[in-house]
């Protein structure tokens, strides 16, 4: 049974860019196609940026944050913009879910429970203006009568958002952003702008004011210029750790802040109490969301040696039987890759795995009953060692590497040799084992007998994985400068506190 599937894209002006608060016509006339992953059609068209559209939209931010009214208001009234946003989220939501199927090629169901949960992440940081420390009173000890310890806005933020779960990674910076008083150019993924455009319009309807909200699309390339630019105070990024890389070298050249939300190639490693079927049921079904393309993802399943064959067994039992095709049809369990280089990408990867000697228990290819869209089959590898190209690389599709380990010691090492460490999890029946292990496990989160991705608490890597958190209390200060200030006397506010 399929669901209703509207083939155009409800976006008014995807032929221009939101600059200062208005509809700017871009200085070309290039244009972009965003393709449709299951049907290998054409979705829409949007507007591409070349230098002098990124200039103007920095400008704008810049600006904004320097002589506008926005980092001059209160963090409640802020918050009153962020509560207006979420609301109208909450309208848009179903555009929002028949985007992100079309663009990405996830599943129309988990899109919409996806969306769902947006709205709560403005109005979570809504909550934080009456509550969050922004001004501390200090005692100095170095002269003086009083101290503040104030945090404030760091000022012009460049938001560079990815193409798999773009509505969300906007949220988780955009809404700190804004609580904390900054101006943000948000620059979307060519393959997938719908979001961007989406929050364009969202920013217009609830008046934010004009330059606080920029959103541009671009290519890497152009969209280098914007983490050159002097005038960007900060650089907030999701997405690979090779750009990741040069991302940082570019702001560390003029010491910019920056926070990085990169790759993983995360462990899940199996404790021998653990019923291996439940395991494989677990995992296979994560690996569904958004067909493998999570950094997230629990991709190197870690078991004993005595226990692989076992595990195998199970997980391509258990994955072989995932029903793929229409991300529109309910009874789909996993749709298609988000493009072509992605499904080439993942095919390229499985070749390197047999030539390299790990067992390809199950998959592979691409579903025989599917004769267009970016499909893969899901894949089991059998017997990886852990220095081979796909026990080591990020492969960001269905493909699931089984590496068998002499016992625990061992499976923590194997977990643990990685340039990666953005998430784990450890399967065990004991809740004081999982915890002994989790604490082991050098990753920025480690669940428990399940796929987990906390951002309420606070979301990010160790290592290569990234630097900061987004998500939470924690995912604000990135957003923020701290400053000191020592007076001579308690000012007028603070005497009766």
């Amino acid at each position: 049974m399929s669901v209703t599937s509207d083939t155009r894209a409800p976006l008014r002006r995807p032929d221009r860019f939101f600059i200062d608060g208005e509809w700017a016509a871009p200085s070309s006339g290039a244009m972009i196609d965003v393709i449709e992953p299951a049907t290998e059609e054409l979705f829409f068209q949007v507007a591409e940026a070349r230098e002098a559209d990124i200039s103007a939209a920095v400008a704008a931010a810049r600006k904004a944050f320097d002589t506008g009214p926005w980092p001059r208001m209160s963090h409640e009234e802020r918050a009153g913009y962020l509560r207006a946003i979420a609301a109208a989220i909450g309208r848009r939501a179903e555009d929002a879910s028949q985007i992100w199927p079309r663009e990405s090629g996830i599943l129309y169901a988990a899109a919409r429970a996806g969306i769902g949960g947006i709205p709560k992440t403005y109005e979570f940081y809504a909550d934080l203006a009456t509550d969050y420390p922004f001004e501390t009173p200090r005692e100095p000890v170095a002269g003086g009568k009083f101290g503040l310890l104030v945090r404030e806005a760091v000022g012009v933020v460049g938001a560079i958002i990815p193409w798999n779960a773009p509505m969300a990674l906007i949220a988780h910076k955009l809404a700190p952003a804004l609580l904390a008083g900054c101006t943000v150019v948000l620059k979307c993924s060519p393959e997938a702008p719908g979001a961007g455009y989406l929050m364009a319009e969202i920013a217009e309807e609830v008046g934010l004011p004009a330059g606080v909200l920029n959103v541009v699309t671009a290519d890497r390339e152009v969209s280098e210029l914007l983490v050159r630019d002097p005038r960007v105070d900060k650089i907030a990024f999701t997405g690979s750790t090779a750009a990741g890389r040069r991302i940082a070298s570019l702001c560390g050249e003029r010491i910019a802040r920056f926070t990085l939300e990169l790759g993983g190639k995360s462990a899940a490693v199996i404790l021998d109490d653990m019923d291996l079927g439940r395991a494989a049921e677990v995992l296979s079904s994560a690996e569904c969301r958004l067909t493998g393309q999570v950094c997230a993802s629990l991709t190197r399943i870690v078991v004993t040696r005595k226990r692989h064959d076992e595990l195998v067994e199970a997980l391509s039992s258990t994955f072989s039987q995932v029903q793929v095709g229409d991300p529109f049809d309910e009874s789909t369990q996993m749709g298609p890759l988000a493009m072509r280089r992605q499904r080439d990408r993942v095919e390229g990867y499985i070749a390197k795995g047999i030539e390299e000697g790990a067992v390809l228990a199950t998959g592979g290819g691409r579903p025989k009953h599917l004769d267009r869209g970016f499909f893969v089959e899901p894949t089991v590898f059998a017997n990886v060692d852990n220095s081979s190209t796909i026990a080591r690389e990020e492969i960001f599709g269905p493909v699931l590497t089984v590496i068998p380990a002499e016992d625990e010691e061992d499976a923590v090492a194997i977990a643990n040799d990685t340039i990666y460490g953005l998430n784990a999890s450890v399967f065990t029946n004991d809740v004081d084992r999982a915890r002994h292990v989790a604490r082991q496990l050098r990753s920025g989160t480690v669940g428990h007998n399940a796929f987990r991705m906390e951002l309420s608490m606070g979301f990010g890597g160790f290592k290569q994985s990234g630097i900061g958190r987004e998500g939470g209390r924690e995912g604000l200060l990135p957003y923020l400068e701290t400053k000191t200030v020592i007076l001579e006397d308690v000012p007028t506010d603070y005497r009766t506190k």
